[in-house]
């Protein structure tokens, strides 16, 4: 079985609006355990990550936090402000590790999207690809619950990490219990439980590294009737 390569953001936009995101930046250092903008502040900017890592976030009403992507390089995140009046960011990027974004200013790139029809037209389909990935993200834990969001992470890390071995797909990429927990919304002890079970029955092992290798991907698509969604939807960045 091929895991399929998912598709970052410069790769799902043009040539030209690429260009011209890069025209309208200016470029910035990022730090680990510092914030590009946090939930509340005024949306001034959008950012294009060069390198580093990302966490997009939430905090639930009852104060917890969950997270919703995890962006890399050639990903753009604080997107769902645009064209909005007084906007403020609805969501968190906390960095996890350092690296360099570009930062647009988003008053022009409005204007320069609202001078070029063509480049507004493509811009929103990007936006309306984001939005699904969300939604989907929000199905899976409202239908199959705090296992079945557990499940569908798994998957989506396979999807945008995932190396194919011999024994299985390999996540490459460390995550504590409580980081896999804040995408399901759920308590770490809960976490620990289902993991617990997977690697009992096989589905799974976690390797000295930490990292998770996925042994039967089938196991996991069929507990939550997985619609087998397009890899540029079902991933998690």
């Amino acid at each position: 079985m091929n895991v399929p390569v998912r598709s970052s953001d410069k790769d799902l936009l043009s040539d030209d609006l690429h260009h011209l995101l890069q025209q309208l930046s200016t470029r910035k250092k990022i730090w680990k355990d510092t914030y590009l903008f946090q939930e509340g502040m005024e949306a001034e900017e959008l950012y294009l990550i060069q390198s580093g890592l990302v966490q997009i976030e939430k905090l639930t009403a009852d104060g917890k936090e969950m997270t919703l992507r995890m962006c890399k390089a050639n990903d753009i995140v604080g997107e769902l402000t645009l064209f909005s009046e007084e906007a403020k960011y609805m969501l968190s990027a906390k960095v996890l590790s350092d690296g360099e974004v570009l930062v647009i200013n988003k008053n022009k790139l409005e204007k320069e999207l609202v001078e070029n029809g063509a480049l507004t037209f493509e811009f929103m389909k990007w936006m309306s690809t984001h939005l699904r990935k969300i939604q989907s993200k929000i199905r899976d834990l409202l239908l199959n619950g705090k296992k079945g969001a557990l499940y569908s992470t798994l998957i989506r890390l396979a999807n945008s990490y995932g190396i194919q071995r011999v024994d299985g797909i390999l996540i490459n990429i460390v995550l504590t219990n409580q980081e896999l927990a804040n995408f399901c919304a759920a308590a770490r002890e809960s976490v620990n439980r289902m993991l617990g079970e997977l690697r009992k029955l096989g589905v799974i092992s976690i390797e000295p590294s930490g990292k998770i290798v996925i042994h039967e991907l089938d196991f996991l698509k069929n507990e939550i009737d997985c619609e087998n969604c397009p890899i540029d939807i079902c991933n998690i960045d």
